[in-house]
């Protein structure tokens, strides 16, 4: 009885701290990810009023990006057919940010209704997903320093080292020929960074990424190599939508709005005249395309000046990372403070099957990787019917994994008390869970204080990999402001002082507790 009372004590504490975080989730989420998990979202719903559609915003000129001149604001090629095919077909076309890797997962998941996103039709792709009719076709092309003379053919490339982006067609044709010096990127501007400073002989890429990422020191040399095609991505469950798009974008390419979108931003070619024929009357003006450049050469300049204004022009994108950060962590701490006390009293005091249990989760949760523990929560959970937001999600994932490590320290903690500090307080006339309450655990309490600090600065650094299922904290905002602007330098500078100071208040209040609960527990030894 007197064990099982204390288990209860551990157990109300943990509901305690379960409480607090679906409090704090509910109250920190916002709109947008909570409208991720609606019901019109269900697979087969054309109906509906919102069209959910998902992209990688962060680095993907010209496709959907965020616009250099306002960072709140998306724009692209792909982000105005969306919101034309949404008004084709009388619905609010919604954008939904989701890395490059999780789209397809998420499309899944039923987080939203189609995926696009430069996305290639190839073979391997239309066995995992419905397509609708291809809206861009283009070919690749070679990069390579301006100014110098290199490979300008694909069978050229053979010996050279060569960059793409993974799982593209330009990445097979490059393993097909030379496996051994290609190089598979996940973004664009490391990519060309890495030519830039040489550590790449030439390019291999889908044109209109090549036309917006050349500069004055880069080049686009050779012939056309192969075709490529992009389309819509769909559920395999929704064949209804693709339907409807399918008959949006024949509306679209037959009023000439394609064609004048295409045109904007300078992405009419001859093979999309070959694909949807010649359009009549004069070509539009290449606006888009002349913006985007004149405002890249504007923000990316070298003056004191340049620079300070697009420093300042980061501050609140920068605020709203730390405070995602902060509230992942914080809440993810008191999740792990909790189910860890729990855990480390299981092992120390419990019967058998407790003890088991709760060394067995210790093992298995800090045995695999945090990156897996998060994808599964957020992405394997739906197949037993459990769906989270990302944000509830990415606490949970981070409280469950530093509960093991925190209950570690308990139990170390615990097992640093004195024996004679547990028989003491029996001779007084106290239970054994008064003892454990009122004279074990304050002292096995304030020896782990320190560490609990350093765990939770880690959590706060470890945060940065919920970015992967749709949160943009601190480092997701990081990527996105360096691969808009090329400046890897300052705007690292900003995000580590961004951490730095999410993580000092807590560093200091530690400090505090320590002292406090040392002269607290010096007065009880007096």
């Amino acid at each position: 009885m007197k064990m099982g009372a204390l288990m209860r004590h551990a157990a109300i504490l943990f509901t305690f701290c379960t409480g607090l975080l679906c409090a704090g989730a509910g109250y920190a989420a916002t709109a947008s990810e909570r409208e991720v998990t609606a019901p019109f979202m269900v697979p087969g719903a054309v109906d509906s009023q919102d069209l959910p559609w998902a992209s990688d915003g962060e680095a993907n000129v010209p496709y959907v990006f965020h616009d250099p001149a306002h960072e709140g604001r998306i724009t692209g090629f792909e982000y105005e057919l969306m919101q034309a095919i949404g008004t084709q077909l009388g619905r609010n076309a919604r954008f939904v940010q989701n890395g490059w890797d999780g789209l397809i997962p998420g499309l899944a998941r039923g987080l939203y209704a189609m995926v696009i996103d430069g996305i290639e039709m190839t073979p391997e792709h239309k066995a995992a997903v419905l397509f609708s009719r291809p809206y861009y076709v283009t070919v690749d092309r070679i990069v390579l320093r301006k100014g110098e003379r290199g490979p300008m053919s694909l069978t050229a490339l053979h010996g050279h080292v060569v960059g793409t982006i993974k799982n593209t067609s330009a990445e097979r044709l490059l393993l097909a020929h030379d496996a051994h010096d290609v190089r598979s990127y996940d973004e664009e501007t490391n990519l060309f960074s890495d030519l830039k400073n040489g550590r790449l002989d030439a390019i291999l890429i889908d044109e209109p990424i090549a036309l917006y990422y050349t500069s004055n020191e880069l080049q686009i040399v050779g012939e056309p190599i192969g075709r490529v095609a992009y389309g819509i991505a769909f559920s395999k469950t929704n064949p209804r939508l693709r339907d409807a798009v399918d008959q949006a974008l024949g509306a679209l390419i037959k009023d000439g709005t394609l064609y004048r979108i295409l045109a904007r931003w300078n992405l009419w070619t001859p093979y999309m005249a070959d694909y949807m024929g010649e359009q009549a009357g004069p070509m539009p003006p290449p606006t888009a395309w002349e913006d985007y450049r004149a405002t890249m050469e504007r923000m990316s300049g070298s003056s004191v000046h340049a620079m300070m204004q697009r420093y300042v022009s980061f501050l609140p994108l920068i605020f709203r990372g730390a405070m995602m950060t902060l509230g992942v962590s914080a809440l993810a701490m008191v999740l792990a403070v909790g189910l860890g006390l729990l855990l480390a009293l299981a092992r120390a005091y419990g019967t058998a099957p407790l003890r088991w249990g709760a060394g067995l989760y210790v093992e298995v949760v800090r045995g695999t990787p945090l990156l897996i523990q998060v994808l599964f929560i957020f992405y394997g959970l739906p197949a037993f019917g459990v769906r989270l937001s990302p944000f509830v999600a990415g606490v949970l994932a981070l409280g469950l994994n530093y509960a093991a490590y925190e209950a570690e320290n308990y139990r170390a903690g615990l097992a640093s008390v004195p024996r004679g500090q547990s028989e003491a307080a029996i001779a007084l006339n106290m239970t054994h869970v008064q003892a454990l309450r009122l004279v074990i655990v304050p002292q096995a309490f304030r020896t782990v204080v320190p560490v609990m600090t350093n765990d939770f600065i880690a959590l706060i650094k470890d945060s940065s990999l919920v970015s992967v299922i749709t949160l943009t904290e601190l480092s997701q905002t990081y990527i996105r402001l360096s691969s808009t602007y090329y400046d890897y330098v300052g705007t690292g500078l900003l995000i580590a002082l961004a951490y730095l100071l999410v993580g000092l208040p807590f560093v200091r209040l530690a400090r505090m507790a320590e002292k406090r609960m040392g002269r607290v527990v010096g007065k009880g030894h007096h």
